[in-house]
């Protein structure tokens, strides 16, 4: 019997012609949707003849509930090895298989760069006057060189977005509550002492934290009122992190100069949403993972999941087991005693 593989949020169409299927074309039929899946019920009916799904990054939910109307679900190929939407303990207790591919860093970065000096530049305002006819020349532009850039987070790609702040001249400082001097160091920034001097301090604030119960609603109201009149606000990481009421409100009031979002709290960000109209913002429909390389990577690898796991050897398995402590050293004799070394800690 031939498997029936579904391929979600295939927004661009893209899924069947960016990686090769032919491995596993003898023994999937492979169905994408190309526009999102809202709600259990509809998720339901949709999978209801699916042995595979391929998901793209965290959008579709896969709680308990769901997973047991899904009897022929064999197999989640999630993009990323980082999932918090699925829930694996149901996913197991029900027979399925969850994986992970391997994920790029470098295109949030690139985007968090494009979203930044669109915005200092006023770069789609004048380009859509221009196209109008309207106005010749605007805005003034925000200067980067000698500015300073507050990163919330200095993991992967904050210490990358760091590095590409220091080739433009920026002053480059980062605060997280795990950030330590040694880290801030080796990125070549400034450690802040607080996030209160961060965001006060900062004419560019980026978010690159992972969101968690320590960082949700980590930028609220009396966070946002630290910020400059004239600084902007980047959020490429996840939309809760920063509160969205307090953001709207402080664009529509001119308390900032502005922001540019990629992350919403509900995806696809629905019309009407107060989101799609907010004055000072620029906004883009999460694309900070969707690039070519990044896709290639997401589909091929899930082609390999899909193969892997027919083989009976499937790989990269969700959630990620730690790595095993190594095993202790054997003794060594006194006179061959050596000063220890210190063991690193970035």
């Amino acid at each position: 019997m031939r498997l029936r593989c579904a391929v979600l949020d295939d927004f661009q169409q893209v899924a069947t012609e960016i990686a090769d299927w032919s491995p596993v074309a003898g023994d999937v039929d492979v169905v994408s949707f190309d526009t999102h899946i809202d709600g259990e019920d509809a998720l339901a009916a949709a999978l209801a003849d699916v042995d595979i799904v391929v998901t793209l990054r965290e959008r579709v939910h896969f709680p308990a509930s769901l997973i047991a109307r899904l009897p022929r679900l064999k197999l989640i190929v999630a993009s990323g090895m980082r999932n918090s939407v699925i829930d694996y303990a149901a996913a197991e207790a029900h027979g399925v298989t969850v994986c992970g591919t391997a994920s790029s860093s470098t295109p949030p970065v690139e985007l968090t760069w494009a979203l930044l000096l669109g915005l200092a530049r006023g770069i789609v305002q004048e380009s859509n006057a221009l196209r109008g006819s309207g106005p010749w020349q605007q805005t003034v532009g925000a200067d980067l060189h000698g500015r300073r850039l507050g990163l919330l987070g200095l993991g992967k790609i904050g210490g990358r977005v760091a590095r590409v702040g220091l080739a433009f001249g920026m002053r480059v400082s980062a605060w997280s509550q795990n950030l330590t001097q040694e880290r801030a160091d080796e990125v070549g920034v400034e450690l802040a002492p607080s996030k209160e001097d961060l965001l006060s301090t900062a004419d560019f604030v980026s978010v690159h934290l992972a969101l968690g119960d320590r960082t949700r609603g980590l930028l609220g109201p009396a966070e946002l009122a630290l910020l400059k009149p004239t600084a902007y606000l980047v959020n490429t990481s996840r939309a809760a992190i920063v509160d969205q009421d307090a953001l709207l409100a402080a664009l529509h009031e001119g308390r900032i100069a502005g922001a540019g979002v990629d992350v919403f709290d509900t995806e696809p960000l629905p019309a009407g949403h107060p989101m799609r109209t907010a004055p000072r913002l620029l906004a883009t429909p999460h694309l900070g993972y969707v690039s070519h390389a990044n896709y290639a990577t997401y589909y091929g690898q899930a082609v390999e999941a899909v193969q892997a796991y027919l083989a009976g050897s499937p790989v990269r398995r969700l959630p990620a087991s730690p790595a095993p402590a190594p095993a202790p050293a054997p003794a060594t004799p006194p006179a061959q005693e050596a000063q220890a070394i210190p063991a690193r800690t970035d």
